[in-house]
């Protein structure tokens, strides 16, 4: 945002430096990035001034130069070489002396110096109108009122403006601070705080008055709550051209190209008052001027000549016959002023800065005044500017108030009231700040004290202040005014012990990054917002279940993730497009779920290997990541932790096309998988990604601060294998399940650890090889025992799937 110095000075009259005022403005949190000078000719026209030519005679030694001898209000005269065919004695003519910096068309500079022209010397140069920047013109030089003494610099001539602009990095909620007029109301703060009175000036209204009523336009505002306050009033006999010199001056100076009188008052009153304004053609109004929405995919065509296809929540200013603007954002070109216009509608409004917003991004349009209304500007002040602009547009372009002011307001847009605890501000600053301070610091922001009690005061904070609605927010304000370089830090060195336990979140998720690290694992961290799209990857995921934002920046962010996979699956594709594709990923992160009982958080530990497991090298040969080496991970990250007494179980999940889960007590504790092709191939990924998903909650909750042992088994378990043969649609919970069911004292646990498909296997059949872990706590088992248990289960495949050995 820039704001101009000299126009900050109209509302408060100060002779502070701009150093001085950009070190106060950054203090009360309006940062001051750069101050930069203006000036409405490039150089100012410094070293330029008024010159009486004495003598103009013919050069000696070229037709088209003439040498003349020039008072320029020095001691003796000097004499110029000049070109144009124009220069005579007598006349008073701009002169740039020696050293003096012009600049060209395209901003290059060049200096005035001494030298000598055909042999004769020349001590500076007779200006033209556009070798100063005041014109276009080259005809021959300029002649100046006869009037002028030599020697006056051009500067005052000409009345070159010269102003130092701020440039402030506003932050989104100072909404307050977007104008001029805003600038300075914090500004007087923060001034009466350091012991400087000083006034707020603002400009006076009161010659506002209806010349005529010949041009009544009503207004029907069909939709109040997107449009609080609505006001409207009518100028005829207008002349639109350009602007005088003042007003393009103001606008220039803060970066905006002036267009025509009437378009430059709306951009002037908007950058001093912070309410944004926009004039209609009158003419081409037909009947009265409607606020509303308008049928999904109404065509609109904007001032930028583009035709937009409208939402059907995008609020119009409308008249009898169909769209003139859209409310806040952009107006059409219909309606618009143009150099024929005599006769203006003026609007002034509140609309309500969610719809702007949403409207905005959904066209994506920025302008100054959607910039404003999304932010939310003062609904108080909406009338007042009306006038303002009015009579700014008589002083500018004449014409006659032919109506008077219009408004509809429905229902007044309240004040927020606020109850502030001193112990609270104490608390909050570390620092007592006498109460009569805090008073006159909420006074100075037009905070109004209702109450007074030994504990506390009772506020009135006025609507503007939308980021002010909690005692929170009053006790900021009252510590950016106070300044924070007047807090007192003490000079004792305070330290605490914590005494958190070794399963605190942050610890066991430090020791398990660790641990991740010193495997090859990088950790990343996510965007919490993603697409509603992802939710039709998976049946899992339910769109109801989705928890979106009310005011999203965009539809790509519009919703807080269910899953961590789908943010997980865009690094691994964008890694992959840079040529990274062996990649070892964790992340600790969260998920975010709608429910009839309410919103809920889960926290997960996610896990993805991709590419190769090792750097190409020589000495190794290139073998790439599996299932299996993901679930070693798994089972470290287990171990770590000291979770035992778990059981496999398949996945559920359909994201994976293979998969299994790890269960504590019946709930899973993490499922491990290779993703689904189909899921891959959204992204882009032609490459496996193996995953696992770790219920961190879960975990937090079986780990405890006490550290178990358990006795080492006196009798060893034993390992047997099987390679079957099955049909290809038998699962691996099938399989499972039937070996739980067939031996239920002595089989410990079924693993699998390859699968096949492919050639050399009969059509329809795959092969599965399982592993069987087999153990007696209380004796050491034997062959045939062994061999009976292994027996059984084999006939039971066979029996029931139909499998054989391979």
């Amino acid at each position: 945002m820039k704001i101009s110095y000299n126009w900050l000075k109209q509302f408060i009259k100060t002779d502070w430096t701009s150093e001085q005022t950009s070190e106060l403005l950054t203090d009360l949190g309006l940062e001051v990035e750069i101050v930069e000078k203006y000036q409405s000719v490039k150089g100012g026209l410094e070293g330029v001034v008024v010159g009486h030519v004495l003598t103009c005679e013919k050069h000696p030694d070229a037709d088209r130069l003439k040498v003349t001898t020039l008072d320029v209000g020095l001691e003796n005269p000097i004499q110029v070489v000049c070109g144009a065919s124009n220069v005579a004695a007598g006349q008073k003519v701009p002169v740039a002396t020696i050293g003096t910096i012009l600049y060209d068309k395209e901003g290059g500079e060049f200096t005035i110096k001494k030298g000598k022209i055909r042999g004769q010397e020349s001590h500076g140069m007779i200006c033209a109108e556009d070798e100063l920047g005041l014109g276009s013109g080259h005809e021959g030089i300029m002649v100046l009122d006869e009037a002028l003494k030599p020697g006056t610099p051009a500067a005052d001539v000409f009345k070159i403006a010269n102003d130092e602009v701020f440039e402030i990095g506003l932050t989104p909620n100072r909404a307050d601070a977007m104008s001029h007029f805003g600038t300075a109301r914090d500004l007087r703060a923060g001034m009466l705080q350091r012991g400087v009175n000083v006034e707020l000036i603002t400009p006076s209204v009161s010659n506002f008055r209806v010349d005529m009523r010949t041009l009544k336009i009503d207004i029907s505002v069909e939709e109040p709550t997107l449009a609080p306050r609505y006001c409207g009033v009518t100028i005829s006999g207008i002349t639109v051209e350009e602007s005088p010199t003042w007003l393009k001056d103001r606008l220039k100076a803060i970066g905006l190209t002036p267009k025509n009188n009437i378009v430059d008052v709306t951009n002037y009153v908007l950058h001093e008052l912070g309410q944004p304004l926009h004039a209609f053609d009158a003419a081409k109004i037909n009947g009265k001027v409607i606020v509303k929405t308008l049928p999904e995919g109404t065509k609109f065509v904007t001032l930028d000549d583009v035709e937009r296809t409208l939402h059907k929540e995008d609020l119009m200013i409308c008249d009898e016959k169909g769209p003139l603007c859209i409310a806040g954002v952009f107006g059409g070109k219909k309606s618009g002023v143009s150099d024929g216009t005599t006769s203006i509608f003026l609007e002034s409004a509140y609309f309500d800065a969610v719809s702007v917003r949403k409207t905005a991004k959904r066209h994506q349009l920025n302008t100054d005044a959607s910039f404003r209304f999304e932010r939310g500007i003062d609904p108080t002040i909406t009338e007042y500017a009306l006038k303002r602009a009015a009579l700014l547009i008589q002083e500018v372009a004449g014409g006659k108030i032919t109506s008077d002011v219009i408004e509809v307001y429905p229902k007044k847009v309240e004040d927020f009231s606020v109850l502030l605890n001193f112990s609270h501000v104490s608390k909050i600053i570390g620092q007592e700040i006498p109460k009569d301070t805090i008073k006159k610091i909420l006074v100075s922001l037009d905070i109004k004290v209702n109450s007074v009690s030994d504990s506390g005061l009772g506020l009135t904070i006025p609507a503007y202040r939308v980021d002010v609605q909690r005692e929170i927010d009053v006790i900021e304000e009252i510590l950016r005014v106070y300044g924070y370089n007047n807090i007192e830090f003490s000079k004792k060195f305070n330290a605490t012990v914590s005494n958190s336990p070794r399963t605190e979140d942050y610890k066991v998720q430090n020791v398990i990054a660790s641990q991740l690290n010193s495997q090859g694992f990088h950790e990343m961290m996510a965007n919490s917002l993603t697409t509603a799209a992802y939710t039709k990857l998976s049946a899992i995921l339910k769109e109801e279940h989705n928890v979106t934002m009310l005011n999203p920046l965009s539809s790509d962010l519009s919703t807080m993730r269910q899953s961590l996979l789908f943010s997980g699956l865009e690094a691994i594709s964008y890694n992959i497009n840079r040529r990274n594709s062996d990649l070892k990923l964790f992340e600790f992160g969260k998920t975010y779920h709608k429910y009839l009982s309410g919103y809920e958080e889960h926290k997960h530990l996610t896990l993805f290997i991709s590419g190769n497991r090792n750097k190409e090298s020589w000495t190794n040969p290139q073998k790439t990541t599996d299932f299996f080496l993901l679930k070693g991970y798994v089972t470290g990250v287990l171990n770590r932790l000291g979770i035992e007494k778990i059981s496999n179980t398949p996945s559920q999940s359909d994201i994976f096309s293979e998969g299994t889960a790890k269960v504590y007590n019946n709930e899973v504790l993490v499922e491990i998988g290779v993703i689904k092709k189909s899921i891959l191939k959204h992204f882009g990924i032609k490459q496996d990604v193996f995953y696992a998903d770790f219920n961190w909650d879960l975990i937090l909750k079986i780990i405890t601060g006490k550290i178990k042992y358990t006795e080492i088994p006196k009798y060893p378990e034993v390992r047997r294998d099987l390679a079957l043969l099955i049909d290809e649609k038998t699962t691996y919970e099938s399989i499972y399940n039937l070996a739980k069911q067939t031996e239920k004292a002595l089989l410990k646990d079924v693993n699998l650890f390859d699968v096949y498909e492919g050639k050399n296997l009969p059509e329809g059949k795959k092969s599965y090889a399982l592993s069987f872990t087999i153990q007696d706590s209380t004796k050491t088992l034997t062959d045939g025992q062994i061999d009976k248990i292994m027996t059984k289960l084999q006939q039971t495949f066979e029996t029931e799937l139909g499998a054989s050995l391979r």
